[in-house]
């Protein structure tokens, strides 16, 4: 399943870190990243290709969500079909 991550919030260390030893528990794999840094604050998006015979959608979310508060961040994740359905005109 290919899925949009969106990482958002004060710079630290370890927020790239973090977010992947995530996703690599889940085996889940980073197709795409970017990231950037404007006047301190940290911004980042992924795409992934989930392994849901691994981890669910949903188990993969609340993992996230425990290292988005963690880490003091804001991380959404979104179902890529659902993504590109919300953005089409």
């Amino acid at each position: 399943m290919r899925c949009v991550i969106s990482v958002l919030g004060k710079d630290q260390s370890g927020i790239v870190a973090g977010v992947s030893a995530v996703l690599a528990e889940c085996h889940a794999n980073i197709d795409d990243i970017s990231q950037t840094i404007l006047d301190g604050i940290f911004s980042m998006t992924m795409m992934v290709t989930l392994d849901t015979d691994t981890a669910s959608f949903n188990e993969v979310q609340e993992k996230l969500d425990a290292e988005a508060k963690r880490l003091g961040v804001q991380i959404v994740l979104q179902r890529q079909d659902v993504f590109d359905y919300m953005y089409k005109i």
